[in-house]
């Protein structure tokens, strides 16, 4: 890139004065820039015919010239942004956005939002974190788990804010009458990302792998076997009936790729670059279902957003906006809801509490001032009433405060929240009598964590996806979380309880089993919610078709923007 390396000269030129004129020879120059004193000359001149610079050179060898600067780099480099990304060369941009990362949000922030870039309508959204790249299989992060969604397909999905799968890759499928199979009719003519017709067999070949993972072979401990009886099914054979099955396969967990190329799938956007600091997808031509408006979607990952309380452009992880500087004064809220994913406590079963003083320390946590008072403010969280809206939050009959143990022990992970919560919680159990050692788990989620068993406390976050209940059934067989809460015995009449609740076919049934399951574990002092999260996701005016969904992101295929005026 030949602009790249003259702005990299002129940095050289600039830099030992800090754009102030400069008395300097033709041979100190070329040391500068590293290269002969005939090639400086003609780089001078070059870049006086820009306009960044001028030259006034004296006769005589060894003279000094007069350097006098008309621009200053960063404004050279906010043009050469602006001149690629108008033409759709990310790539370019992105060798330009690395010569001063740093320095990377202000010379994004005028190309943020919706644009129409080389006739190409494009959504730029600055991101406060690396992505780690989304595959199939379990993810720990709630945007690595909304791109996958984009990308992969499976043989059912959500659509919008439905809680019912609908088709995908399958255009319907069948049960038998006992529930013990399931075939699953193929679209006929599927098309993976790099161009390749997609073949049943190629699906039944990703589905056995998923299988041998360890969260899904939990999740689908009833598929007896996958098999491909002719070209146009997948024939799903199960040990016990399953009536989550469609459920199970539209989680992201259950996305396909293909089998050579982990980050080609058949989704409705592929992904065209995914780099620390800039993950682009644009729409797939061959998509089997609707078609996005939006082609291009870029991801440019700006940590100073998250940090910089003088920019609005990423407010929170929950609380995401697509701006664009020259109208952040227009820039507001278009769409927010309370999350269905909660914050929780959770108290070790037959550990160093006892029922009673479980009960004792939830009706504590429980009280409204301990989540009102976290220094988060009233924008961010929202104390929690119950499991879902409308699940019945039990109360205990008043039979007195039991004395606590001298010493407990709490692990957490993120959210950072949690760091805000366990330090309230230790206050309020030193006013107990009670110290509280608290460990910090950095991660998302409970995989890998080797000493969960020793926590007496435990919190943590859940997610909540588009089928709430079926979410929940998915937490309860496959998280790492309840084998540290209960005994064994009590973790296989646990999933006893959710084997039985699936074998009816009755959607009603299942949800008012999972009802009364959560009921009881709070009525027995072994989890509560603590806050739920407000998403929100503001933007400038023209950008359109924005709608929050359950993870508290928004499906890129609703966004459209406006044609550009033709004046």
């Amino acid at each position: 890139m030949r602009l790249l390396n003259k702005l990299n000269q002129f940095q050289r030129l600039w830099s030992p004065s800090s754009g102030e004129p400069q008395q300097v020879t033709v041979a100190e120059l070329a040391v500068r820039c590293f290269c002969s004193e005939r090639h400086v000359r003609t780089l001078l001149n070059q870049l006086a015919d820009t306009g960044w610079l001028q030259w006034q050179a004296q006769s005589g060898r060894g003279k000094r010239g007069r350097l006098t600067f008309l621009r200053t780099p960063e404004s050279v480099r906010a043009e050469l942004m602006g001149r690629v990304l108008d033409k759709g060369l990310h790539q370019n941009a992105l060798e330009l956005a690395q010569i001063a990362p740093d320095k990377l949000r202000h010379f994004l922030q005028p190309f943020l939002g919706g644009q129409w870039q080389n006739n190409v309508p494009t959504l730029r959204i600055p991101y406060y974190r690396p992505l780690a790249p989304p595959a199939p299989g379990f993810l720990s992060g709630r945007a690595e788990q909304h791109l996958s969604r984009q990308i992969f397909s499976g043989l059912t999905r959500f659509i919008g804010s439905g809680s019912h799968p609908s088709p995908d890759l399958a255009h319907h499928w069948q049960t038998s009458p006992d529930g013990l199979l399931w075939d699953f009719f193929i679209h006929p003519t599927l098309y993976w990302h790099n161009g390749e017709r997609l073949d049943t067999a190629q699906l039944e070949l990703q589905l056995n792998r998923l299988l041998q993972l360890p969260v899904l072979k939990e999740l689908l401990a009833s598929v007896s076997s996958i098999e491909c009886p002719h070209a146009g099914c997948l024939r799903f054979t199960l040990s016990q009936p399953d009536y989550w099955l469609a459920h199970r396969l539209a989680s992201y967990c259950c996305s396909i790729a293909h089998p050579l190329y982990p980050d080609v799938g058949c989704g409705p956007f592929r992904i065209t670059c995914f780099k620390d600091n800039l993950v682009r997808l644009e729409s797939f031509d061959y998509y089997h279902l609707r078609h996005a408006l939006i082609q291009a979607v870029e991801l440019w990952i700006t940590p100073q957003f998250f940090n910089d309380s003088a920019s609005i452009s990423c407010l929170h992880p929950v609380q995401i906006a697509i701006s664009q500087q020259e109208k952040h004064i227009n820039l507001r809220p278009i769409t927010n809801q309370i999350s269905l994913g909660f914050c929780y406590l959770a108290i070790k079963q037959c550990g160093k509490l006892t029922p009673a003083q479980s009960r004792t320390l939830m009706e504590m946590i429980r009280k409204p001032e301990i989540v009102s008072t976290l220094p988060l403010g009233d924008t961010l969280i929202t104390p929690s009433t119950g499991i879902l809206p409308g699940w019945e939050r039990p109360e205990w009959e008043s039979q007195g405060t039991a004395e606590l143990p001298k010493t407990l022990t709490l692990i957490y992970h993120l959210p950072a929240e949690l760091h805000a919560m366990a330090q309230q919680l230790k206050c309020c159990l030193a006013a107990q009598g009670c110290e509280l050692e608290i460990i910090f788990h950095n991660e998302k989620n409970w995989h890998d964590c080797q000493i969960l068993t020793d926590a007496d406390l435990i919190m943590g976050d859940r997610l909540i996806g588009e089928s709430p209940e079926y979410t929940l059934e998915q937490w309860l067989r496959s998280d790492p979380l309840w084998p540290a809460l209960f005994s064994p015995d009590a973790c296989l009449r646990l999933k006893n309880m959710l084997d039985e609740a699936q074998r009816s076919d009755s959607e009603i049934q299942r949800i008012n089993h999972l009802k009364s399951l959560f009921y009881q574990l709070m009525y027995d002092a072994v989890i509560t919610p603590l806050f739920n999260y407000r998403y929100q996701i503001s933007a400038p005016p023209g950008v359109h078709g924005v709608t929050l969904n359950a993870w508290g992101w928004f499906d890129f295929a609703d966004v459209w923007l406006p044609p550009p005026d033709s004046q």
